[in-house]
């Protein structure tokens, strides 16, 4: 398994992140990690306890399963934070020398399902404030725009919004109702005023956007392709701890104030710049 990207992250991805709030790695993940992290999700899927959701109405086709905070009780994905190339990468897009852990979250959506994932931007959800909170969504299986491929608003990131965040099962312990209301971008195909990014992907290849992207996707409803997705976030330099009301809860963080960077042993180093090629190779 691949400890560093397999590509090379430079000048031109740090500029396309911070033009448009995204970008696609191709092939940043080998075989062997994707199809390891398969295995996970679906022994996640198949084992009980906290933080799921299913998102799937009752008497409605397939299964829309979400699923948070799995590394902290399952050694694939531990290893997968300390161990694959997702800190590198996210450090490298980012521009920063130190990369904190936050969490990680499970996607699927089976075949024949018809929920959609709503128009959002993620930082509305998060007890944090910052710009270098990225987010790195890795296809574990063939995505296309038909099967729930997730589609972004190019540069959404500069629009100075902070949208209501809103849940597939609409959740009012997260909608702040005294923000904004995202529009259903997907109706606004054709504005000449938007640019609509998303991309077939492949096993291994891999989003990054920024916490204020908005983006979306639909449902799946191909009949024979599951959509698996794992999605890790992080920590760079200028996040700093902010327990708003209507935020996600996190284990742990009893002691941090707000404003603080986050430092505690919750939200772990994952890389550094400066880490030996011998560590990180």
């Amino acid at each position: 398994m691949n400890k560093r990207p397999l590509s090379h992250i430079g000048a031109a991805e740090r500029a396309a992140y911070q033009a448009d709030g995204v970008i696609c790695l191709r092939g940043m993940f080998d075989r062997d990690w994707v199809e390891r992290m398969a295995a996970a999700v679906d022994r996640a899927m198949a084992t009980p306890g906290e933080r799921i959701k299913e998102h799937t109405k009752p008497g409605s086709p397939g299964r829309f399963y979400a699923r948070t905070f799995m590394w902290r009780w399952d050694r694939d994905f531990r290893d997968f934070i300390f161990d694959s190339p997702a800190a590198e990468i996210a450090g490298r897009v980012m521009g920063v020398d130190e990369v904190r852990f936050f969490y990680d979250q499970i996607f699927v959506k089976e075949p024949g399902t018809r929920e959609a994932t709503y128009w959002h931007h993620d930082l509305p959800y998060w007890p944090m404030r910052g710009t270098h909170i990225p987010s790195l969504w890795l296809a574990l299986t063939p995505v296309t725009r038909e099967s729930s491929g997730v589609e972004y608003i190019a540069g959404s990131h500069k629009w100075g919004k902070f949208y209501r965040a809103i849940t597939p099962d609409r959740n009012p312990k997260l909608m702040d109702e005294t923000l904004e209301e995202c529009p259903d971008f997907g109706q606004r195909r054709g504005d000449p005023s938007l640019r609509f990014l998303s991309w077939d992907m492949q096993p291994g290849d891999v989003l990054v956007h920024h916490p204020l992207t908005v983006h979306g996707a639909g449902g799946n409803p191909t009949v024979d392709r599951r959509r698996l997705a794992l999605s890790t976030r992080y920590l760079g330099e200028d996040a700093r701890w902010d327990p708003r009301p209507a935020t996600m809860a996190v284990d742990g963080t009893e002691g941090l104030r707000p404003g603080q960077r986050p430092v505690s042993d919750v939200f772990p180093v994952v890389w550094r710049a400066d880490m030996p090629a011998a560590h990180v190779a």
